[in-house]
């Protein structure tokens, strides 16, 4: 039970960032902006964020300067992401081009930034935020084990996320005009809606989201950060057009490929795999080639927005 525990730990360090991640893409494309800068986003988040953590953490409690942290990364987000919003609403640029230089642009600046202030070019950081056990629910037969020890607490800022975004995409007015904006925007705009406002609101809350998810990604799994999420941006996107564009459906597809990237990453302390002999070259590529299988066989059916990539000009009809 104590290596199921284990795994369970593990997949979820690894799924809550593709989780947030690709719900900040939710948003976006929802609103009818393809976003492809969630690589650069997450990496500027995590950049700002983590680089906030270095420096004050002597001084502040560990939880207080993670949510702090956080808070900085989303906004470092949001921030690179107007960026995006700029070129593919107000002057209609390709989206897919746009997104791809911010990818391009953010681990060169994060490096030519953390050399000049401080040398070297990784961020170091102590992880003093591991939560050993949930008072109370740590004590829960099985339950506790696998979700209320050794955790953090961005763990369950994920879950929150989710279920936000659930009741803000279908329970509220703004959730009904941004899916609106992104399946028929001169629809949108003929009952008063202002689609480049509405889109707009998307891209920030996906930078926001995406930023979240660069720090989130790197917390649990390391003690520095040296300009990469290791491509997580480019597997949130997977996880998106694999869960359909569908909030729910998106938490599967993150459960599932976090746990793809957790027989990569830890197959050498689990005794059966370690036994099936296999290069450790092979696990390594499991999440990526799980990636491309799956989207080979889901890309046909995928629903995504109707006017997803298409600039919106209120002057045509």
């Amino acid at each position: 039970m104590e290596l199921f525990y284990f795994v369970i730990q593990q997949m979820m360090y690894f799924s809550i960032p593709l989780l947030i991640v690709a719900l900040g893409g939710l948003f976006s494309e929802r609103s009818g902006v393809i976003n492809i800068a969630l690589e650069g986003t997450m990496i500027i988040g995590a950049f700002c964020g983590i680089f906030f953590i270095s420096v004050m953490q002597q001084t502040m409690p560990g939880q207080t300067v993670l949510i702090l942290g956080m808070l900085i990364a989303m906004a470092s987000g949001m921030l690179i992401s107007l960026v995006h919003a700029y070129a593919a609403i107000n002057m209609k640029a390709d989206q897919t081009i746009s997104g791809t230089a911010i990818n391009i642009f953010a681990p060169a600046f994060v490096i030519f930034v953390a050399r000049a202030v401080q040398g070297v070019q990784q961020v170091y950081f102590v992880d003093q935020f591991r939560i050993d056990s949930v008072p109370i629910l740590g004590d829960i037969p099985v339950i506790g084990p696998m979700l209320f020890q050794k955790t953090y607490i961005t763990n369950y800022i994920g879950i929150a996320i989710l279920v936000i975004s659930w009741l803000v995409l279908y329970k509220t007015r703004f959730g009904l005009r941004l899916r609106a904006c992104g399946e028929h925007p001169q629809a949108a705009d003929s009952v008063g809606i202002n689609v480049y406002k509405m889109r707009y609101a998307g891209v920030l809350i996906s930078g926001a989201l995406a930023g979240l998810g660069g720090l989130v990604f790197i917390i649990p799994v390391s003690t520095n950060f040296n300009a990469t999420v290791s491509g997580y941006g480019f597997l949130a996107l997977a996880v998106l057009i694999f869960g359909q564009w569908k909030p729910w459906r998106i938490a599967g597809a993150a459960l599932f490929f976090g746990l793809m990237k957790t027989i990569s990453a830890v197959y050498s302390s689990i005794p059966f795999l370690v036994a099936l002999g296999i290069p450790s070259n092979i696990y390594k590529m499991i999440p990526y080639v799980a990636t491309l299988i799956l989207l080979a066989f889901t890309g046909r059916t995928s629903q995504a927005p109707r006017a997803e990539g298409i600039p919106y000009d209120k002057g045509s009809r």
